[in-house]
């Protein structure tokens, strides 16, 4: 095993130094009002929440999982990131649903809940559910991410993993605590920089590896067993390792992905970034920023997917060995779970002495001398664990130095997605629990001391929970396909169906989370598919049921809502209304919005195959995707940009709108808005 050198160390060291620098200079216009913690006073430009955003996205553990598929499968592997990896649902927050939140004027969106379906007791329900599923949700994914941490830090650092994951969250929770959300936009910026970076220097260092497609994929054929691996077009079966056979069926996985993160987008835009925007014209270029600049990231994990690729080759033994291995420390540890198991191998590796009696000198016999090197590849399945090759070829592909450098990216892809997400549930709780329904006079100073409270909660609980989970790709598929899965009916209802009301959509979350709990707690081994129909079908369900057997929002609520946020779908009531300049011009925009998402999404598909093609030499492939991708271009200079909403569109500060009885008084707001 490669150790870090003094000036990996000292590189690190700088780097965390100036990211708390960054955050206590923050603090003091973070405490000036609650708008300024959680949302930054609504002052910061586009491209600043763009890059933000790009952080979010660029997590270190979905960088590793994601490199686990590429080192599988090659570019197909995208495919199987449909669901949720490959960030499909900016091309709806690109095309209307950014700007269809951001028009509400509110602070988060639970309190949009209060926009759409009014402050009566079915309201604030369904705000007090919204904001705990959303608390929950978050927890699930920054286990997800925890889980990740410990098995990257588990082979880097000669120190135990989880007390080390819980040191770098208790030190990105400091400056985002102070900070705030000015904290996590500029963090973001400083680590989104160094990342970018990174990915340029692991893409060459990786392009310089490759001689020729043909070479390349003949050494992924010997370690993978796929014949085509540098091909970029989906195959109906594939071939994967044990642990991973659900994934087979390629094709036929890519749908169900891809259906999920259609739903999905529908339903999404209620994030911080965007409810932080200036207007709902720079909430919708933050999604086409976004796009671009995680970008990078299909490059920087499709290089060390490469050199993994020719790493394992030399580097592993080949026939039983990595088999025999596993089955020697199953014999010597009878009681070690899957989840221990990276922090188990690792410590063998870095303590020696603490090994069983025989254990090492076994372990040597199988894996030969440079079985220190070996053994934190074998997984618990008796395999090469694929989630590892990332930190694998860190350690033994990168020159010192530099390995510190790209630690610090890589560390950077963390804290970036975890600040964000810790200071978003911080603010459900602030604003919809604490505030709303517990101390509604609190003063700002009680509030921040409480946005401070929440956050550490937050992560405590998200730490507990990732430290248990047995792979990250197991997290993920029951994050994604099961427990935010039970939330997509409500999600979408509450846009597109003018019946949707407060009680459908309690009843549709609370069925949903609970379904995905239980589901998780006693049938954990179902199918994600299965999982995914399950859940998303009865939170549909109820919600409907929900909805249809209880009195409808009333109508002068429903009607404000229709007129500020102006959404399609069936609103047939609403749409009789309007006059027939309004039903043009309507009409006009959300058929740009439609064909926008259509050619977004075909468009983000081809950015991201690019830059792997080229790494991987297949210019066959590049023949193909490149004019696809100029067209994407075009269309969406055609369709969306020259249709944005216009900077000075005008937006009511939900908050502080005064409370409305009747149609002609929403009419006489909306009056004021144009």
């Amino acid at each position: 095993m490669t150790a870090l050198s003094n000036l990996d160390y000292w590189i690190i060291g700088v780097f965390l130094a100036i990211i708390l620098l960054v955050g206590l200079t923050a603090s003091r216009l973070a405490a000036r009002s609650m708008q300024h913690y959680f949302l930054g006073g609504r002052n910061l430009p586009w491209y600043l929440l763009g890059i933000s955003g790009m952080s979010a996205w660029f997590d270190l553990t979905g960088t590793m999982i994601i490199t686990s598929f590429l080192y599988l499968l090659g570019p197909r592997g995208i495919y199987i990131e449909f669901r949720g990896g490959a960030v499909l649902v900016l091309a709806f927050l690109l095309a209307y649903t950014a700007k269809w939140h951001r028009r509400s004027g509110c602070m988060t969106g639970a309190e949009w809940a209060t926009y759409r379906f009014g402050a009566d007791f079915s309201g604030e329900m369904v705000r007090l559910v919204s904001a705990l599923i959303g608390i929950i949700t978050t927890i699930g994914l920054l286990a997800y991410l925890v889980r990740g941490n410990t098995l990257f830090l588990a082979m880097v650092f000669p120190v135990d993993p989880v007390w080390l994951t819980l040191g770098i969250l208790g030190f990105a929770s400091i400056y985002t605590i102070l900070a705030g959300f000015y904290g996590v936009v500029l963090s973001d910026l400083v680590q989104g920089s160094i990342m970018i970076v990174g990915c340029i220097i692991v893409s060459m260092i990786a392009w310089a590896h490759v001689p020729s497609a043909a070479a390349l994929n003949q050494a992924a054929a010997q370690v993978t067993g796929n014949q085509s691996w540098i091909a970029s077009a989906p195959a109906w079966h594939v071939t994967m390792p044990k642990g991973y056979e659900a994934y087979q069926a390629l094709e036929m996985v890519a749908f169900f992905y891809l259906l999920r993160n259609i739903l999905g987008g529908m339903a999404t835009g209620g994030e911080t970034r965007y409810f932080a925007s200036r207007n709902s014209r720079e909430a919708s270029l933050q999604g086409l920023l976004q796009g671009l600049t995680v970008m990078f990231r299909w490059p920087l994990m499709m290089g060390f997917a490469i050199l993994g690729i020719y790493w394992v080759s030399t580097a592993i033994p080949g026939g039983d060995a990595v088999s025999q291995a596993s089955d020697a420390i199953r014999t010597a540890n009878p009681t070690l779970t899957d989840s221990s198991w990276q922090v188990y191998t690792d410590q063998i590796v870095y303590h020696p002495d603490t090994a069983p009696a025989g254990l090492v000198d076994r372990l040597a016999a199988i894996l030969g001398p440079d079985w220190k090197t070996s053994l934190p590849m074998v997984s618990s399945r008796g395999t090469v664990n694929p989630e590892v090759v990332l930190p694998a070829v860190l350690l033994h592909q990168i020159p010192s130095g530099l390995r510190g450098f790209l630690i610090v990216a890589l560390l950077s892809a963390l804290m970036g997605a975890l600040t964000g997400q810790v200071n978003s549930a911080s603010a459900l709780f602030v604003r919809d629990i604490y505030q709303n329904f517990l101390r509604p006079k609190a003063r700002n100073r009680e509030l921040i001391m409480m946005a401070y409270c929440s956050s550490a909660f937050i992560i405590l609980a998200s730490f507990l929970m990732g430290v248990g989970a047995s792979s990250i790709n197991d997290i993920w598929a029951w994050f994604i396909m099961s427990l935010t899965a039970g939330s997509l009916g409500p999600g979408m209802l509450r846009l597109y169906w003018w019946r949707t009301n407060a009680w459908g959509m309690v009843a549709g979350l609370l069925a949903g989370g609970v379904a995905a709990v239980l589901q998780r707690v006693f049938i954990p081994g179902m199918v994600e598919w299965i999982q995914f129909v399950t859940m998303t079908g009865i939170s549909v369900a109820f919600t409907i049921v929900g909805s249809l057997a209880t009195k409808e929002t009333p109508r002068d609520i429903v009607h404000y809502f229709y007129h500020t946020t102006r959404p399609f779908g069936f609103w047939g009531p609403l749409w009789k209304e309007l006059s027939v300049e309004q039903k043009t011009s309507w009409g006009r925009e959300h058929g740009n919005d439609i064909r926008t998402v259509v050619i977004a999404l075909i468009w983000q598909i081809c950015l991201f195959l690019i830059p792997m093609q080229i790494l991987t030499h297949n210019k066959e492939g590049l023949m193909t995707t490149v004019p696809i991708f100029l067209l994407g271009c075009g269309g969406l200079y055609w369709f969306w940009y020259r249709n944005l909403p216009a900077a000075d569109e005008k937006i009511a500060d939900f908050a502080s709108r005064p409370p409305v009885q009747s149609i002609e008084e929403q009419r006489e707001l909306e009056t004021q808005l144009k």
